[in-house]
């Protein structure tokens, strides 16, 4: 942490960190899930409705051209953002979800036939298997596993056996969102490369964290959510390779995603406005803009350093408490927590830490392949964010000694 690192300014930017949970403190450790917005984005969410509001890429009234003119603008911030070559290779979809999905039906099925073979972890979240399981099951091809280890590492040998030249499609997560596993992505990419397959990683737990830079990465295509990088809900973000995007149909159809419509046939507009049919979230684009303008300020490489040490510290105070099991505990991680405590079933630790102002997530955290190698239903999980302190973390081990006492433990 830098001296530049003001916690306590940080938290100030963040007003719900302020409330009071069942007359406690806020303590929120559910920023997997969704993360909170600083008052820059509230802002500029309120004055866009205020003030700005109109729509894109169609009038000529001064309201819509200056609509039209942040959102590119924001186009090229969020590009600058992940250091993409080209702005053009932006799409903006509702989120990580709908990113993947365009994804498996744009590229994938032109792209798959029968026997073909699409490549993922046992880390993945639901989002990043049910599309290729289903675009699997279309065109008749296998879905490959890479098989984890028991602290939750990626098998890159076993990945490498996989791959073969039927490989089409390698797909994982940048950061485990069960377990905070950081992937080796570039390593991944460049393998997945030598035998002919593009890699599509989901970076909804990445972008948060981690210092993301896709030209360096190399991956084909990268998807992110605004919402878990501090900025609105039904925003989100797919990078692609701009060759790999001139080549794929539309997702969709309607209105902006075309250069000319007749009876006779219809011609589509170059990426990215291919993919974004109809009136898109022209409110939330503002709103991530901000909200990696905030980002920026606080600085990518200090938000990673600042959760680096938070992780250790909770990981170490944790580890004493009596009957809790750490799931996961790769060496490089996000700043993720999963465990269980003794026999207490997830849920029913996450009630009494609610009743102490805590915010965690109890579930199999849409990982469900992730829980059952650790042959449990779920666990509790606690996702930090740089705007938490070692003071919260000290407040959630005396709850789950508390947790302890209530159910004998």
């Amino acid at each position: 942490m830098t001296a530049s690192f003001d916690i306590a300014k940080i938290r100030r930017d963040f007003p719900v960190l302020g409330e009071k949970i069942r007359g406690k403190d806020l303590v929120y450790f559910d920023n997997g899930a969704t993360t909170q917005k600083p008052l820059t984005v509230i802002y500029a969410l309120q004055r866009y409705y205020a003030r700005e509001n109109a729509n894109i890429h169609r009038g000529v009234h001064f309201l819509s051209q200056q609509a039209t003119f942040a959102y590119e603008r924001s186009r090229g911030r969020v590009g600058q953002f992940i250091n993409a070559r080209e702005s053009s290779e932006i799409v903006f979809v509702r989120g990580t979800t709908e990113a993947l999905n365009l994804v498996a039906h744009s590229y994938g099925r032109p792209q798959l036939g029968p026997d073909d073979e699409i490549i993922v972890s046992q880390l993945e979240h639901h989002s990043n298997i049910v599309p290729w399981q289903m675009l699997c099951e279309e065109k008749g091809a296998r879905l490959r596993v890479v098989p984890i280890s028991d602290t939750g590492e990626f098998l890159f040998d076993e990945y490498e056996r996989l791959l073969s030249e039927r490989t089409r499609i390698v797909a994982v997560a940048h950061a485990s969102n069960a377990l905070g596993t950081i992937l080796p992505v570039k390593e991944i990419t460049a393998l997945a490369h030598q035998h002919g397959a593009i890699v599509v990683v989901d970076g909804a737990q990445g972008v948060p964290h981690l210092p993301v830079d896709v030209q360096d990465l190399d991956c084909d295509f990268y998807a992110f959510s605004g919402h878990k990088l501090f900025g609105p809900t039904g925003i989100g973000v797919l990078y692609g390779k701009q060759a790999l995007l001139h080549a794929m149909p539309p997702y969709e159809g309607g209105g902006s995603m075309i250069e000319k419509v007749s009876f006779d046939g219809t011609t589509y507009a170059p990426p990215p406005t291919r993919f974004e049919a109809g009136t898109p979230h022209i409110a939330g684009v503002t709103g991530l803009e901000t909200a990696i303008d905030y980002v920026n300020s606080v600085g990518k490489e200090q938000i990673a350093a600042y959760e680096a040490d938070l992780l250790a510290y909770a990981d170490a105070a944790l580890s004493e408490i009596p009957g809790l099991r750490l799931i996961g505990t790769a060496r490089e991680r996000v700043a993720v927590i999963s465990f269980t405590l003794g026999d207490i079933h997830p849920h029913d630790i996450g009630t009494v830490l609610d009743a102490e102002g805590i915010a965690v997530r109890a579930g199999h955290h849409c990982a469900q392949p992730t829980m059952q190698f650790y042959q449990v239903p779920a666990t509790v999980r606690a996702s930090l964010a740089f705007y938490n302190t070692r003071a919260e973390i000290d407040a959630l081990v005396a709850a789950l000694h508390k947790v302890n006492k209530v159910f004998g433990g």
